[in-house]
């Protein structure tokens, strides 16, 4: 018996020795997404792998010298990565290390939402006609085809530069991922609902025809009349305003994280600017 649990034991320190590790690795490597750095490793990878073949090969060459890289690398990494290093100590000090990913998902969301709304506030002033489709877990990826690529980081002067009248990107749909403009200038099925009011255009029928046969989220700006409308679940929802628009797109695209209350605070203090 007492072996058993000592062998249970010894067990559960070894499973709980390899999820931190595992743990560790993963936010490093969240830490250094989007840097230099992350090139590094895949440089690293490469030279693990050319070593393994030196080393099948007998390369002796080639082992000496990527041995001497090694011995040197450490010293080099340290060197030319000061930044990100100092960053991830400061963030391990201030004991944010561990949360990161939660605030990054909520930063970027309130990134992607203001751009969003300034630029549907701004094209509704003018009445700027739009048409911007938010892909959800239905893959758009056949009506992106149907555009042109762009795969941009998301900013409300680059959302509204596409929709200026006259321009070749104008016409047609604005097809958006998390915070990237994916495609512009798409074509999306228009819906063949006979409840479709009549005083409609294009841009409302093709938003409420994507919706039908996804769960995307379309937002229209009328460039007849400067409303905003949005449409989901093969609803329609006319002339809404900043308030409601901020909260269906929170309700509906918000990470599942704690719903932040800044997301009304930003609306309201952007209605004032």
């Amino acid at each position: 018996m007492l072996g058993e649990g000592f062998s249970l034991f010894n067990l559960l320190r070894v499973v709980v020795d390899i999820a931190l590790v595992w743990y560790v690795f993963y936010k490093l490597i969240m830490l250094l997404r989007g840097t230099k750095a992350i090139q590094l490793l895949k440089g690293i990878f490469v030279v693990f792998i050319i070593y393994l073949i030196s080393y099948f090969l007998n390369l002796q060459t080639v082992q000496i010298m990527i041995e001497k890289v090694i011995i040197w690398g450490p010293l080099a990494i340290i060197i030319l990565f000061q930044p990100e290093l100092r960053r991830a100590l400061e963030q391990i000090g201030r004991g944010s290390f561990f949360s990161r990913n939660r605030r990054s998902e909520e930063e970027i969301f309130n990134h992607s939402l203001e751009a969003i709304v300034k630029s549907c506030n701004y094209m509704a002033k003018r009445r700027i006609g739009a048409l911007i489709t938010i892909e959800r877990e239905t893959n758009m990826g056949d009506f992106i085809e149907t555009g042109i690529q762009i795969h941009g980081q998301l900013t409300h002067q680059l959302l509204t530069n596409i929709f200026v009248p006259n321009t070749p990107l104008h016409d047609g749909a604005v097809i958006m991922r998390e915070n990237q403009i994916v495609a512009a200038a798409c074509y999306l099925p228009l819906s063949e609902s006979p409840f479709i009011s009549k005083e409609l255009g294009t841009r409302h029928r093709a938003a409420i025809g994507i919706s039908e046969v996804s769960d995307a989220i379309t937002i229209i700006v009328s460039e007849e009349t400067g409303h905003i409308s949005l449409t989901k679940n093969g609803e329609l929802y006319r002339n809404i305003t900043e308030e409601k628009l901020v909260e269906i797109l929170s309700k509906e695209l918000a990470p599942s994280l704690e719903k932040p209350s800044s997301f009304k605070q930003w609306s309201f203090r952007g209605k004032n600017k």
